[in-house]
């Protein structure tokens, strides 16, 4: 776990929270309420914390996160709003209303998809939002406020071109060459490794073995950094995961408007230039200035969000 600022909330003024509850870790901010600071990113104090999202760690895991962090904030929260990986339901939202509530009592609570934090960390009302973490998802609202949504139906049902795919394609790669009879090339030598795997048949083996998303999907950066040297396997499955958040952004887009701004986020785009412009190219919008990378936390956001909260 991670702080920095102040350890106390016990100031006259109030204060808010954000929350960025993510598909492998938790980030959140308490700041003041921007009727008594000037700064929009002024945060009293930051934290790191394990996974609470509902359909990974379950009710429990993640009550046990909420709670660590409200005990570590203290004192009186005005508002709370969460950007939730996972929370497209009423019920999963209402679900973690419940235990956000629970936790910061008398707090003004909102629950929204994570997709929605990051464009108000964009600071944009309308606009499309493409995400690459452990897994994927695109969304929008144009400026009549209509929205849509592609994508982000987990590892089982999609995902496609997020962390655990990109990793996934390698294990196959890994298969195939060893079906074909071939040598393992630089790509699967490096995976391996990684997962100290003998040979492909061991790495699927440790592959079925341990099917959480994000610990395969923290061996992305491996198989994109190798792209980037020009490994021909590794470039062909960056090429595939390009071709499918190209896809993802395009469908919204093409629901809501072309002329809406692209902001890309998640640790693949924002940490992963090659990978970037390869989608950036493939979305192909007129003006390329509409396209952008997230230039700050997603959780700041929700920051955002929870102050508009206190002053409706």
């Amino acid at each position: 776990m991670q702080q920095s600022g102040s350890n106390s909330a016990t100031n006259a003024a109030p204060v808010v929270l954000g929350l960025h509850i993510g598909g492998s870790k938790t980030h959140a901010v308490l700041a003041d309420d921007t009727r008594f600071s000037g700064a929009d990113n002024d945060a009293r104090m930051e934290i790191t914390e394990a996974r609470a999202n509902l359909s990974s760690v379950g009710h429990q895991g993640a009550d046990a996160v909420l709670r660590r962090i409200a005990a570590r904030v203290g004192g009186s929260v005005a508002a709370v709003c969460a950007g939730a990986a996972g929370a497209d339901t009423p019920a999963s939202r209402a679900v973690l209303s419940a235990l956000l509530s629970e936790h910061f009592p008398g707090a003004k609570i909102e629950v929204v998809h994570d997709t929605r934090i990051i464009l108000a960390a964009a600071g944009l009302e309308a606009g499309v939002v493409l995400v690459a973490g452990t897994g994927s998802v695109a969304w929008g609202r144009n400026r009549e406020g209509r929205e849509a949504r592609s994508g982000g139906y987990g590892y089982l049902l999609g995902d496609e071109g997020g962390g655990y795919s990109v990793v996934r394609d390698a294990v196959r790669e890994a298969l195939r060459e060893y079906y074909a009879g071939l040598e393992p090339g630089p790509l699967v030598q490096s995976l391996m490794a990684a997962t100290a795997s003998v040979d492909a048949l061991q790495l699927m083996d440790f592959f079925y073995a341990k099917p959480e998303p994000d610990h395969w999907a923290g061996l992305a950066p491996l198989v994109l950094e190798m792209a980037q040297d020009g490994d021909p396997a590794a470039l062909r499955i960056q090429a595939e995961a390009a071709h499918s958040l190209a896809s993802l952004a395009r469908q919204v887009l093409g629901e809501l408007g072309l002329d809406l701004p692209l902001v890309m986020a998640g640790a693949l785009l924002v940490n992963q230039d090659q990978l970037a412009a390869a989608v950036a190219r493939k979305v192909s919008l007129e003006d390329p200035s509409l396209v952008r990378i997230l230039p700050q936390a997603p959780v700041f956001g929700a920051v955002k969000l929870a102050r508009q909260l206190i002053q409706q």
